[in-house]
């Protein structure tokens, strides 16, 4: 007479034996445990969206978990389920981190942002623009009235500028050019640019 054969134990009961021997202080044991249930953890973390990378941390984080907590599982053959679910939990913590914490381009950013300038850019300005109101008022009287006409125009008309500083029409330019250069000299002076 023949003998039937046997039935091979289930994933179930392999991973509880293995789990039995690791807690008996066998330490190959968690090596056979790990080798068993690794594949499945690994479908378990990959169908939750995550990259290699990420779903290689997630299942090294389970392991640890259960050799961290591996004494709170009183049945052996609940070990495979905790294991799955320990990743389950592991993996959606992580794309939920990873959502809120994923980084944006920089011109991604700027679209976003206002045209307006930035406030350190605007204290650079207020700075400049001290520092050259402070030059231009030690200047003399006249180079200040004669640079805030000019600069205050955009296409000065020298025949009205000289009748109001009463200088003559072809000094202007002339006169122009050395209040600038004294006011360059003052700018140098104070640490302008």
């Amino acid at each position: 007479m023949s003998e039937l054969p046997t039935e091979s134990p289930s994933l179930w009961e392999t991973a509880a034996s293995h789990f039995d021997r690791w807690r008996a202080g066998e330490n190959a044991a968690l090596d056979d445990l790990v080798r068993l249930l690794s594949p499945m953890l690994w479908q378990v973390v990959r169908a939750s969206g995550l990259d290699h990378t990420t779903a290689e941390d997630v299942v090294q984080t389970t392991w640890l978990t259960l050799v961290r907590s591996g004494e709170s599982i009183s049945e052996s053959r609940a070990v495979a389920g905790w294991l799955c679910t320990t990743a389950r939990r592991e993996a959606w913590r992580v794309a939920k981190q990873s959502t809120r914490q994923r980084p944006v381009e920089d011109e991604t950013i700027a679209r976003r942002l206002p045209d307006e300038p930035a406030p350190e850019g605007q204290v650079v300005l207020d700075d400049d623009n001290a520092r050259l109101w402070g030059c231009l008022s030690r200047l003399s009287e006249r180079c200040q009235k004669l640079l805030r006409i000019v600069a205050a125009e955009s296409r000065p008309d020298y025949t009205v500028i000289a009748a109001s500083l009463g200088m003559p029409v072809g000094s202007i330019g002339p006169t122009r050019g050395r209040c600038l250069d004294k006011l360059r000299q003052e700018l140098v002076q104070a640490g302008g640019r």
